[in-house]
């Protein structure tokens, strides 16, 4: 008998405290991110981390300070600068729509 793979697709936008608008559009399988975009009015540079920063969080579990944490990883390693927004705000807008019934 073959299991069926349950996919939830949710989206949540969050306006950052004198910051910027974050959007997530999430795609959720067996409770582990199977792919996310993070869009929104902030600026990243290089902008291609936000690629790396999407790919990294494939099959992370719902752990908003390990999402944060990952997030701020890759910032770190592309040494990128993010303004209008912070890891733990890309990880908060992530879990707002996790959490979305």
């Amino acid at each position: 008998m073959e299991l069926l793979e349950v996919k939830t697709v949710r989206e949540s936008n969050y306006k950052v405290p004198d910051g910027k608008l974050l959007k997530v559009k999430l795609l959720i399988t067996s409770e582990k991110i199977a792919e996310v975009k993070v869009l929104g009015d902030f600026f990243l540079h290089p902008e291609d981390t936000i690629l790396k920063i999407e790919k990294e969080l494939i099959g992370l579990s719902r752990d908003e300070t390990s999402i944060a944490e990952s997030i701020d990883r890759i910032l770190k390693e592309s040494e990128a600068t993010l303004v209008g927004a912070t890891a733990a705000d890309i990880a908060k807008t992530i879990m707002m729509a996790w959490d979305l019934d």
